[in-house]
């Protein structure tokens, strides 16, 4: 069959070093890419225990020690959270991630809701282990990160992830630094992979902001993605605002570009950013308000696509000033460093998105429902990176690898229901006695 030879290509893991294990997306876990295309968010805690910070790997293992529920194995360290995403211990911090979410309308309310569930239930687990060893512990926010794939069909020399990377890095700085940063934050880094974008940025505690944040992002990204090319002229074409001097940083960790306090003149993290002395380009003077609401103009429309009116206003009222940034505050809030204890949406009024299809699959699989398709039965064995589930038959023990689409189709032709269990046999034979 085709998918038994697409799982002899998986590509060597040897080869992609210390990064080979990172969760969302990670090309060497899943078999094939979506045909669509697909965004998904991720989430980085410190962990502090009794006021102290604490490495997750030495105090619990691994998260089968912390979550309470069995969780379905994943490929590499990380495990298939109960509430729909993945949970992993990296380098010092608790990641959490959602499942990859279908780009369509309400995908960015549905990708942010969807953290905030990983984020809930991570914070319930935490609390119950915290009572049974008598101590306090707490999750402080350390960053975040908004995934977008790369179709390849919008693949060329001149229409890269190389080059969207770099051209997104002279757009989406100052946007997202006013959306989802705060004054001791150090940098916004953008990272292409082969397969995807990825933006990096402080993790924000407030769920309406980095709705707006998710909801900018994707909508600039898939207005780029409509360019003719993804030169820097572009820039100009669209009367896109430059700030000048700006120094692009080596990002961090793998390949990317970041733009730090020292990218600029001044640190636009701790500077005014209502005073007009940042220079442009064109010789004008703005500030960082004003500028990012000249960069939003173009982008107005995919951002209403992707999300819906409120949040649209509610980012354009970020950059006019007239709704609340985090660099509003002097220091740091105090949220960033108990995260999930109170999880609170704002007063904007948010529309209610249903599930979308991929969602309702997942939360199927890690309900671990047995599954009849045709005349057989199938029990979930592992998940395969973000698209594949691995099954195996009831009796014969026999491996079957469906993606999510296929799982959607045969969901919908209703080739694939719920298999009575024993125990339910068992009740209906009791109730006839």
């Amino acid at each position: 069959m085709q998918r038994s030879r697409l799982i002899s290509k998986l590509p060597d893991m040897k080869h992609l070093g210390p990064f080979r294990h990172s969760l969302l997306f990670s090309e060497h876990a899943v078999l094939d890419t979506p045909p669509r295309a697909v965004i998904g968010l991720e989430a980085e805690f410190n962990l502090l225990v009794d006021g102290r910070r604490r490495r997750p790997e030495k105090v619990f293992g691994d998260p089968r020690r912390l979550v309470r529920r069995r969780m379905i194995p994943r490929t590499g360290k990380s495990f298939q959270s109960p509430a729909g995403g993945a949970i992993y211990f990296d380098t010092g911090v608790i990641e959490v991630a959602t499942p990859i979410v279908e780009l369509e309308p309400g995908c960015c309310y549905r990708a942010t809701r969807l953290l905030w569930e990983q984020i809930r239930y991570l914070r319930v687990e935490l609390d119950h282990w915290a009572k049974r060893n008598r101590c306090d512990c707490r999750l402080q926010g350390f960053s975040a990160h908004y995934n977008f794939s790369f179709p390849k069909a919008r693949k060329s020399k001149s229409r890269n992830a190389t080059k969207l990377g770099y051209l997104l890095a002279h757009i989406l700085p100052v946007p997202v630094l006013l959306l989802a940063s705060n004054r001791q934050s150090s940098a916004v880094g953008v990272r292409p992979r082969r397969s995807r974008l990825e933006i990096t940025a402080d993790f924000t505690p407030d769920p309406a902001l980095m709705l707006a944040t998710c909801a900018f992002i994707t909508g600039v990204i898939q207005t780029v993605l409509r360019w003719e090319n993804f030169g820097l002229k572009q820039l100009n074409r669209n009367r896109i605002p430059r700030i000048t001097p700006l120094r692009l940083r080596k990002h961090s960790s793998r390949r990317g570009w970041r733009v730090t306090a020292d990218s600029f003149a001044r640190n636009p993290f701790t500077a005014d950013f209502n005073a007009p002395f940042w220079r442009l380009r064109d010789g004008r003077k703005l500030g960082l308000r004003a500028i990012a609401s000249e960069i939003l103009t173009p982008f107005r429309s995919l951002i209403r696509r992707f999300s819906d009116d409120d949040t649209l206003e509610h980012v354009a009222a970020v950059f006019a000033g007239d709704a609340r940034s985090l660099l509003d505050f002097e220091k740091r809030p105090e949220t960033y460093d108990d995260v999930g204890r109170t999880i609170d949406w704002g007063r904007r009024r948010k529309r209610r998105w249903s599930r979308s299809n991929y969602e309702k699959i997942i939360h199927r699989v890690i309900a671990r429902e047995p599954m009849r398709i045709g005349l057989k039965r199938y029990r979930v064995a592992r998940m395969k990176g973000w698209y594949h589930v691995d099954f195996r038959e009831v009796g014969t023990n026999r491996r079957r690898t469906l993606n999510l689409d296929e799982l959607v189709q045969l969901s919908a032709r209703k080739n694939v229901v719920p298999a009575p269990s024993r125990q339910r046999k068992s009740a209906r034979k009791r109730r006839a006695k």
